[in-house]
């Protein structure tokens, strides 16, 4: 799903992280310089390449924040994964923090720096694995666009009782799909060859946000693993996903998409 925080579509939290990942590594490497050396220009150096590391961590960490918060799917394996990525970032700089505390004290040992430094770097990597996971698997803060089904859309709708229109009858071309989030419900309008459909934004298989898949022939395909349903009846159509989607009655009024979301949900068994 694209990014909430990005400068003309390019999310910024990835832009950010560059800098306390160069910042951190530089700190460390200029301390066993100076270690080796006997050399406090050195650590001096690393000192300010450290306030430097945590002032840009804090500051990657807002966007990081943002997209944690409204595009990392609910109840799924990549907000557990962006869970455990935030918390050890946080480790992370609170050990750096830590280091530049005792480099502040005249008989702190250089060593003990040093080996805070190093923890902090392999956690450093652990967090940024998981990063590049949430990118390259999860596809968290990717813009995705293909053929001619137009932009993805989305929309925050404050009404929650009786019918809700969701879309205007013209807004969406064959193939596009629109999340609304409807008193912290997220729903996919789409348009099929069919007319129009609602489904749950949540695949069955590990939660991966349907709307930030692809749709053809009324068929939406999960981006993480692949698993289809039909938009239509939720049944479905490929695995690795097992249980059917929740579906909603919509129907087209004066111009106007409705959803009827008190209406049951249709549940249709896989047997």
């Amino acid at each position: 799903m694209k990014s909430k925080a990005h400068f003309k579509g390019h999310p910024l939290h990835p832009i950010l992280v560059s800098f306390p990942i160069s910042f951190f590594i530089g700190t460390l490497a200029f301390d066993v310089l100076g270690l080796i050396y006997t050399r406090n220009d050195f650590h001096n150096t690393a000192m300010y390449l450290e306030i430097a590391g945590l002032g840009f961590a804090l500051l990657a960490a807002v966007p990081g924040i943002v997209d944690y918060i409204f595009i990392v799917p609910p109840k799924s394996s990549a907000k557990k994964r962006a869970t455990r990525h935030g918390l050890i970032n946080t480790t992370m700089v609170i050990i750096f923090a830590v280091a530049l505390l005792l480099r502040q004290k005249q008989a702190a040992s250089f060593g003990i720096i040093i080996s805070l430094e190093i923890v902090g770097i392999i956690l450093l990597s652990i967090a940024g694995w998981l990063g590049g996971t949430l990118v390259f698997r999860n596809q968290i803060g990717v813009d995705i666009r293909y053929a001619d089904a137009g932009k993805w859309k989305e929309e925050y709708i404050s009404e929650g009782d009786g019918e809700i229109t969701v879309a205007a009858k013209d807004e969406l071309k064959i193939n596009q799909m629109k999340l609304v989030h409807i008193k912290g419900k997220r729903i996919v309008i789409c348009k099929t060859e069919n007319g129009y459909a609602a489904f749950d934004d949540h695949c069955t298989h590990r939660g991966g946000s349907l709307a930030g898949g692809s749709m053809i022939c009324g068929t939406v395909q999960c981006p993480w693993h692949g698993s289809q349903f039909d938009v239509h009846t939720g049944i479905v159509k490929a695995g690795p996903a097992k249980e059917n989607i929740n579906t909603y009655i919509v129907k087209e009024f004066e111009g106007a998409v409705m959803l009827v979301p008190k209406t049951p949900l249709i549940k249709m068994s896989t047997a």
